[in-house]
């Protein structure tokens, strides 16, 4: 039986890995400061240690810390002390096991290309997230590991993106920058599937998305409809949209320990066409089998507003 050490098995991303793991016969092991819904918990906090990884076959590295902290701040600090100096630790804990590393697609740099494929320039980082998961995956390539590059990664029980858009609806009405563009997103589904099967891959990155791009603002429709909201929305010239986003973030900076309501970041992952090209992935046998529209992403209930 193989055993595969899953980090941060008790987040969003991590605790599918561990439970398709489980469900497809592995031995999980879950690594991280709490327990994960299978296997046994070997406590690691990302931060600070180097972790257990005995009897590990295979570590496939979900844990990280998230969100748009303020620059210089604590959580800024926070962030690097898991993104970077963590996966250092992972690395060294890990020993010549093979590693697969959850990156993301924030860390290329802002662009309008049609397609974005693993060989455009990473950089031009807009928050501490983009810079932190850059400078991680720059030490699992080096390592030899492959590096997964989702974007927007959605699903039951996220924890992240979609309360975020529901938060933003106010009065019925749901302001978004520019005109709709196409965007990649990615079902949790798809990227578990793809960090079980990326053990085998060439070392290296991989672009992890839905079968194809989606309509930015059909997409939006479809999450509120599928959460009992009703709303209109409503596009801000994308000029005032940075602006508002740059006042926000200067004025965030009396209140350090809080994360900005608004963020130039933000802004961006709205009002530019970000579109992955997953070729690379798809060539190796894996194939993207969810979209937005399956029912078994949505909520089993309306959420209260």
């Amino acid at each position: 039986m193989t055993t595969i050490a899953v980090t941060g098995a008790s987040g969003f991303c991590g605790s599918h890995v561990a439970v398709t793991a489980a469900a497809r016969g592995a031995d999980v092991l879950c690594v991280g400061r709490r327990p994960g819904p299978v296997g046994r918990h070997v406590p690691w906090d990302a931060a600070y240690e180097v972790p257990d990884l005995s009897g590990a076959d295979l570590v496939v590295h979900c844990a990280a810390a998230v969100g748009d902290p303020v620059p210089g701040s604590p959580a800024e600090a926070a962030m690097h002390a898991v993104n970077v100096d963590g996966t250092a630790r992972l690395l060294e804990a890990a020993a010549g096991r093979p590693v697969v590393w959850v990156s993301s697609a924030s860390v290329y740099a802002p662009s309008r290309c049609s397609r974005i494929t693993e060989e455009h320039p990473v950089g031009g980082h807009l928050n501490a997230y983009g810079r932190t998961k850059a400078a991680g995956e720059a030490l699992a390539l080096a390592a030899g590991a492959v590096v997964l590059r989702p974007r927007a990664v959605y699903g039951a029980q996220d924890p992240h993106l979609v309360p975020r858009l529901l938060a933003r609806v106010r009065r019925g009405l749901l302001m978004l920058p520019g005109p709709s563009v196409r965007l990649s997103l990615t079902a949790v589904e798809n990227l578990t599937d793809a960090c079980l099967m990326a053990a085998s891959w060439p070392p290296g990155a991989y672009n992890i998305a839905d079968p194809a791009p989606y309509d930015r603002d059909e997409a939006v429709h479809a999450v509120l409809h599928a959460h009992g909201v009703r709303a209109r929305i409503v596009h801000l010239p994308p000029a005032l949209a940075r602006a508002a986003a740059n006042a926000v973030q200067s004025a965030s900076r009396l209140r350090p320990r809080s994360e900005p309501l608004l963020t130039r970041y933000a802004v961006e992952q709205l009002a530019r066409p970000v579109v992955l090209d997953v070729s690379r992935a798809l060539e190796r046998g894996w194939e993207p089998r969810y979209t937005l529209g399956d029912p078994a992403l949505r909520p089993a209930a309306p959420v209260p507003r």
